[in-house]
Formats: structure tokens, sequence, C-alpha cells
């Protein structure tokens, strides 16, 4: 099988909880490669590229707000089925809904109010993996 890459950022709340080194970990494990890392303290204007297809619903600026609230961890991961399985290993969206064992259901705890603080977030599917990319490392065009 073909490498692909993702894009993993630790959100806000999992920099300012401590989770950068368990969630690199866990990555590790598995035996995929972190291609690039770095430390980001996020633009308006990155946000709005990321989530352009949320950018017009009523909850979009609690999204920005809570993205820019603090320090991201953007990083390339790389190897086989790696959006697939890193998408898996954050678990469910809303941290109420993920199961033990995923990083979400292990390090998130669920929110009555949006945004939903998660954590993580990890590319859907190639396509967007490779434009998320251009986004937080532009560099590596």
């Amino acid at each position: 099988m073909a490498k692909e890459r993702s894009l993993v950022l630790v959100k806000p709340d999992g920099v300012a909880n401590g989770h950068i080194g368990d969630i690199i970990s866990r990555i590790e494990k598995r035996r995929y490669e972190i291609d690039a890392l770095k430390v980001v303290r996020a633009t308006p204007e990155m946000i709005r590229t990321h989530y352009a297809k949320l950018v017009n619903e009523p909850f979009y600026p609690g999204i920005e707000k809570y993205m820019l609230s603090g320090p991201i961890v953007a990083m390339i991961v790389s190897g086989t089925r790696v959006v697939e399985v890193l998408h898996h290993m954050a678990g469910a969206t809303d941290p109420g809904d993920a199961e033990p064992g995923t990083i979400r259901g292990d390090f998130a705890r669920s929110w009555d109010t949006l945004p939903i603080r998660n954590v993580i977030h990890t590319s859907g599917n190639e396509e967007s993996a490779e434009r998320e990319i251009g986004i937080w490392f532009p560099e590596d065009k």
C-alpha cells in the first residue's frame, strides 16, 4: 500500500492540559512517522481556511475563538492507512461519544456549550489531509 500523509493538530485544550507527549507517544507506538512538527499560534485566516465549510454556521465564531485561544501543535504524520487509523485513534468528534482508549475518550470531556473542545484534529480523508497540510505547513508545498 502507498504511504499516506495526515495532518494532526493538538488543539489548545490538549496543549494546555499537557497531552502533547501522550498523543505523540500513541502515534509512535503505531509506528507512524512524524515528518514535521511545530508549535503554531494560528491566525484567524488559517482557521477560516481550515474550517471553510463551517464559516457561515452560527457556531463558527466559537470555533475560531477556541482555536485562537492558545498554541496548537501541528504535525504531518505518514504511513500506511494513516488517515483512517489516526481518525479512529482520535475517536468520535463529541468526547461524550468517544470510546475509552481513543484520544478523545481518554483526554477530552463533554461540553454543554459549543464549540466542543475535543483535544485533537486528524484529517478525514487523503484529499483533506493534503489541503490541510498546505494551510498549516505552507513551506511543505
